[in-house]
């Protein structure tokens, strides 16, 4: 199941905002420097694969953001996690380079203020490119216009001055909802667990967690 959703707008500040959607059972943690081998790298870290979704490089004033993509998967015997893509783009300032064949289908943002790229891959051909100047949301699908979150809400954050403010309504299963909750056949429960909002400026970044999972323990 593929949901996340990543506003960017573009501008001094630089403002990220990340809502991350993913199983309830799968573990977690809060933002901090995690990685002692990316260090000064901030972000939540996924206690089954080790990585993170969004990561914030303070002194370099940059960030980086994952989200899955649609396409061809991985051969399963040399797959290997995503989770380090946005932890080394947010500490080198680089993107991955050509050979992406071990890695699922992704979107990974990296910037700064001099520029937004996206990078994305569908298991078969990889793309670049910038963001628009304003404000963009990238999807699962890209930078997709027709996808029914987009629609929804693209127009609201571009009018909004406030973003925290368009997050407080209830999780919904509405395939247009900005903050999901969805029960599986399974039982299993699909939702969005948390949301991220940096601001990258010339004299400093700030970096505000939302934790939206009210029965996590701590």
């Amino acid at each position: 199941m593929l949901m996340c959703t990543l506003i960017v707008r573009t501008g001094r500040p630089l403002t990220l905002m990340g809502v991350r959607d993913e199983f309830t059972d799968r573990p977690w943690e809060g933002p901090g420097e995690h990685w002692p081998e990316y260090p000064g790298v901030i972000g939540g870290r996924d206690l089954k694969a080790g990585g993170t979704w969004l990561a914030v490089n303070p002194a370099a004033r940059r960030a980086a953001a994952l989200l899955n993509g649609h396409g061809r998967a991985a051969e399963e015997t040399t797959r290997v996690s995503r989770g380090d893509l946005a932890l080394r783009a947010a500490h080198t300032g680089e993107l991955p380079g050509a050979d992406l064949s071990r890695y699922d289908p992704f979107h990974l943002v990296l910037a700064d203020l001099a520029r937004v790229r996206l990078l994305s891959w569908d298991g078969e051909r990889v793309t670049e490119s910038g963001l628009p100047e304003g404000t963009s949301m990238v999807v699962n699908s890209g930078l997709d216009p027709e996808d029914e979150r987009v629609a929804a809400y693209l127009p609201r954050f571009r009018a909004a001055s406030r973003w925290g403010d368009l997050i407080q309504a209830g999780p919904s299963s509405d395939p247009g909802a900005l903050i999901v909750r969805h029960e599986t056949s399974d039982g299993r429960v699909f939702a969005s667990l948390s949301v991220m909002e940096v601001a990258i400026a010339q004299d400093g970044v700030t970096y505000d967690f939302t934790d939206l999972t009210a029965d996590r323990d701590g």
